[in-house]
């Protein structure tokens, strides 16, 4: 009897143990594949605003997971961007493709076109008629830059401020600020440096 009772409680251990090591595979299984899934929903236009909202992954920042990162949710951040602050740049999801465009053919820190163009003209609101001029280049008392387009602004600029500012050493926008808008005695820096803060973590 004795026998019987230590074979009974050695099968009721084992069982359980074999249960719970199958549980345990089931859920790292699951959670292994979940990042796979929120990449695939990124690149098969899935709503953006739930992916977003992801934040259980370990190198999570601000709402923004690392499996986002790794499939580029900068175009995805600078559409949030425009809409928060109502832009006239529409559709929000081209104006953040064409933006991460442009900072990549010049080498720019993503988040410094719009952050300029909100500090200057509140991302295109208030800006000279007709000059589709958003990043305040050449706006002053003798007259005004004009540009066919807001892509042929944007592009300008960029290509501005790589060959006549990044390539001479001024990165930071308080270095940016000295040569861009020298009377602003800090205000521009503070405010750009806010609006790329806010598009990096999403606290817009």
């Amino acid at each position: 009897m004795k026998q019987i009772l230590i074979v009974s409680g050695w099968l009721v251990g084992m069982s359980l143990t074999l249960f719970v090591s199958i549980l345990s595979l089931n859920t790292l299984t699951r959670t292994q594949e979940l990042p796979a899934l929120i990449l695939s929903q990124l690149t098969t236009g899935t709503d953006t605003n739930k992916l977003l909202t992801v934040s259980n992954f370990s190198g999570a920042v601000k709402g923004i997971s690392t499996a986002v990162q790794t499939g580029d949710a900068r175009p995805i951040l600078i559409a949030q961007f425009l809409e928060e602050n109502n832009s006239p740049l529409s559709p929000y999801d081209y104006w953040g493709d064409y933006l991460v465009y442009v900072a990549d053919k010049y080498n720019l820190d993503y988040r410094l076109l719009p952050a300029i163009a909100m500090q200057e003209s509140t991302l295109c609101k208030f800006i000279p008629p007709d000059s589709h001029n958003c990043l305040g280049l050449g706006v002053h008392s003798q007259g005004t830059w004009e540009f066919p387009s807001y892509e042929a602004n944007f592009d300008k600029a960029a290509e501005i401020l790589r060959t006549n500012y990044l390539d001479e050493g001024l990165i930071t926008p308080e270095e940016i600020q000295d040569k861009y808008t020298p009377l602003s005695q800090g205000s521009w820096q503070k405010a750009v440096s806010k609006f790329m803060y806010q598009l990096e973590t999403a606290e817009f």
